[in-house]
């Protein structure tokens, strides 16, 4: 009976986690030099100009059903001092060491998407 339920168990793949895209996100930056923390809240297809970069918000989702859960955004970032993209990618409000963004002035992280 325990080897039919396990093999069973083992069979079913597990539900993925559903989520909801929301208008917009609160993306955090800090100015390791000077130490000033900056939030700012961004619609998605929105830029924000900050310090020497421009954070590109294209998409912010959450857990369906529940908005205050785990944002995760997709972020395009360029230094513009270097004229380069430095960043593109997904991050994550609850691990932002997971795909961080590696520059010797600035860091960023997801806060929590916006959802009204």
């Amino acid at each position: 009976m325990r080897l039919l339920l396990a093999a069973l168990l083992l069979a079913t793949p597990l539900a993925a986690q559903e989520a909801s895209n929301a208008q917009g996100a609160t993306i955090r930056l800090l100015d390791k030099v000077t130490g000033q923390l900056t939030d700012v809240e961004l619609f998605a297809g929105q830029t924000a100009r900050l310090g020497q970069i421009d954070i590109d918000l294209e998409e912010c989702r959450y857990p369906t059903g529940n908005p205050a859960g785990d944002a995760y955004a997709y972020l395009e970032i360029e230094d513009r001092s270097a004229e380069a993209q430095i960043f593109a990618g997904w991050m994550v409000a609850s691990s932002p060491a997971l795909n961080a963004l590696d520059h010797p002035r600035y860091d960023v992280w997801v806060i929590r998407c916006k959802t009204s």
